[in-house]
């Protein structure tokens, strides 16, 4: 019984992501009409190159332009959620998110020294991936300790080396040009704008096979819940799990910030959200927080650039509506983050 509940929410939540990808698509600036939205993509999906009764702008911006950066916005909501499952699953900390070991200031490093050197770095993208990974690295090095990694410690040097590769941006802030400056800022702020084919499947072709092995990994995630001495009671080996997992969960926050930028908040919400509907079971949790930070991102997306005539940064829009979340989850869950 309790099972077909969770199976009826399950598609529950996948009736509202795509209840809410199709008005994505026909929302914008560029007014078109939702049946000529729908023959353009089923044309284009059957690979005839010019659908009857569409103009060539008509085609640019559903298939070239909406398109993309819908599949792209599912995409990066799927990660920073199913990685915001791993990491507080990994940690047993419900106020951590994908960030929490430097992701999102390594990727501002990499992506700010790009712009201020563009001649020295292959681009904004490949080196804010790469500075994310690379910040990871340092953290598990400065945690790593006799062979054990401490998820206090590795939170702690998460922290240090988010501080330093954030100074390190403040440096590069200090000896930009207005333009790049300007450049930076807004990167840093998050979106999609420049969302192409070439990101959504990049995006798709690693947290797929990312939500996929998290999601396979739900039971040892409810396992280390418990703690280390129940796990190694279990047969589990929970450094090398844990070693696993956030490795996996870093790779796809990684793509996703190193595409979209800094996009805060999703992969706090949607895990305490899937928990409120599935409970604690982490088997349920990862596809229910998937689908949830996907609809939320969209939602976001799609306000982000209707709202105004002019498109505000998704960050702005995330951060907006999570602070007040953040603030709700102190009060309701105090007593259980502190120990109380």
């Amino acid at each position: 019984m309790i099972f077909r509940r969770k199976l009826a929410a399950l598609l529950v939540l996948l009736g509202l992501l795509t209840a809410a990808f199709f008005p994505a698509i026909i929302s914008g600036a560029y007014d078109i009409k939702a049946g000529q939205v729908f023959s353009i993509i089923w044309a284009k999906a059957k690979g005839q190159s010019e659908p009857k009764g569409a103009s060539r702008a008509d085609q640019v911006i559903v298939w070239r332009i909406r398109l993309p950066r819908v599949i792209l916005a599912v995409a990066a909501g799927m990660a920073l959620s199913v990685a915001g499952v791993a990491y507080q699953g990994c940690f047993r900390n419900p106020l951590v998110e994908p960030y929490i070991l430097g992701v999102s200031a390594g990727a501002s490093c990499g992506a700010s020294l790009a712009i201020v050197f563009p001649n020295h770095f292959p681009g904004t993208q490949i080196t804010a991936f790469v500075f994310a990974l690379m910040a990871v690295m340092i953290s598990y090095g400065l945690a790593r300790n006799r062979g054990q990694i401490s998820p206090v410690a590795l939170v702690l040097s998460g922290v240090i080396v988010g501080a330093l590769f954030s100074a390190v941006v403040g440096v590069m802030k200090y000896l930009a040009a207005d333009t790049q400056l300007r450049e930076i800022t807004f990167w840093m702020m998050g979106g999609l704008y420049y969302a192409t084919w070439a990101d959504a499947r990049l995006a798709a072709a690693v947290i797929g096979p990312a939500f996929l092995l998290i999601w396979y990994f739900g039971w040892h995630l409810n396992v280390l819940s418990l703690g280390d001495e129940e796990a190694r009671g279990l047969g589990l080996n929970p450094t090398q799990i844990r070693l696993l997992l956030v490795a996996v969960a870093t790779l796809a926050a990684s793509v996703c910030v190193s595409i979209c930028g800094i996009i805060a908040w999703v992969g706090l919400m949607a895990p305490h959200a899937a928990r409120f509907v599935f409970g604690p079971d982490n088997r349920w949790v990862a596809p229910g927080a998937a689908i949830l930070g996907a609809v939320y991102l969209l939602v976001c997306d799609t306000v982000a650039r209707t709202l105004t005539a002019a498109e505000i940064p998704l960050g702005i829009i995330t951060s907006i509506l999570g602070a007040p979340y953040l603030l709700w989850l102190l009060r309701r869950k105090g007593g259980e983050i502190y120990g109380q």
